[in-house]
């Protein structure tokens, strides 16, 4: 079968790992179902995957992809909850958690095979390219959002770096729900999305906000953290999910955090339930993930080097 695949570890040049062509169609195991993808997402996951972040040597080659929609061997339309062992079903119970291409081969093919219990049904009323960029990014920003800030309709919330996947999923799923978000981006015209997609306003990046937050959505790291710890209320909320900008920040902010009594709060991906909740949501809210560009898989490369460049607006989907 075709798929888009890690041929080598390059931790400066990602792109010159990734390879397309043919591998092995996924086998049958007790317990797993193989699922005909229709479509599937890109995330920051599939570079740093290409850097050996989560990848060694050892697993190559390795076809990437952590999210997808399809078709299950029963005729069902399917998407995969990218997260694998957390709950022991499908693979052994003292199996640690993991993500698709960590140990398992991933969604950039014509089919991938997953444990049975990571299938959920996809509503109706989402396409397959849709329902493919929930899985991680935007279930990244649900968990954030209403798992870990705990924010309710009427809090206010900064999202930092709009244009990103996670980043974008928050501006959106927090409009939906009634939060009074801001934004913040280097660039104009993601600010003029942003607010466009719900955003109350949209900033540059480290420009001091109307008000200060009850939460701030952190997925930039180094770049933004000083401007994040300073943009919350006392008692308010910092919630991080990853560090595109660089993982040490010249300064920690510890003064603030100990004196306002800020919490900061890891987040990564989130639960299976989580997922089904954001799949209701969007199909009954109309919510809908922002898709940057649509390419098929066998130009797959076009799609990292636009995810590498940090060039586009919401997410990158691959057809099948």
């Amino acid at each position: 079968m075709f798929a888009a695949y890690a041929a080598r570890i390059d931790r400066d040049q990602p792109l010159n790992g990734l390879e397309l062509g043919e591998r092995p169609a996924p086998g049958a195991r007790p317990g797993w179902t193989t699922v005909n993808v229709k479509a599937a997402s890109l995330n920051h996951h599939d570079l740093w995957s290409l850097r050996g972040v989560g990848l060694g040597e050892e697993a190559l080659p390795m076809i990437l992809g952590c999210d997808a929609a399809g078709v299950d061997q029963d005729g069902n339309e399917v998407v995969l909850h990218s997260v694998i062992g957390q709950s022991g079903h499908g693979v052994g119970p003292d199996e640690p958690r993991s993500i698709l291409t960590e140990r398992y081969q991933g969604t950039f093919a014509e089919q991938v095979t997953v444990p049975a219990w990571n299938v959920l049904p996809k509503p109706k009323e989402l396409s397959f390219a849709e329902a493919a960029c929930l899985p991680t990014a935007w279930l990244t920003a649900y968990r954030m959002l209403f798992t870990n800030a705990g924010v309710r309709p009427g809090d206010s919330v900064l999202v930092q770096g709009a244009g990103g996947g996670v980043a974008t999923a928050a501006i959106v799923l927090g409009a939906a729900a009634g939060l009074r978000v801001f934004a913040t981006s280097r660039s104009e015209d993601k600010r003029k999305r942003a607010v466009e997609l719900g955003a109350e306003a949209a900033l540059p990046t480290g420009e001091r906000l109307p008000q200060r937050v009850d939460a701030v959505i952190e997925t930039v790291g180094a770049a933004t953290w000083s401007h994040s710890v300073k943009s919350l209320k006392p008692g308010g909320t910092l919630v991080i999910s990853g560090a595109t900008s660089g993982f040490n920040p010249e300064r920690t902010e510890l003064n603030r955090i100990f004196f306002l009594e800020l919490k900061v709060v890891g987040s990564t991906m989130g639960s299976k339930d989580e997922l089904a909740s954001l799949l209701n949501f969007c199909a009954a809210k109309g919510v809908r993930p922002v898709i940057d560009t649509t390419l098929p898989l066998d130009r797959a490369r076009e799609g990292f080097a636009k995810l590498a460049e940090g060039e586009m607006f919401g997410k990158v989907v691959l057809t099948v």
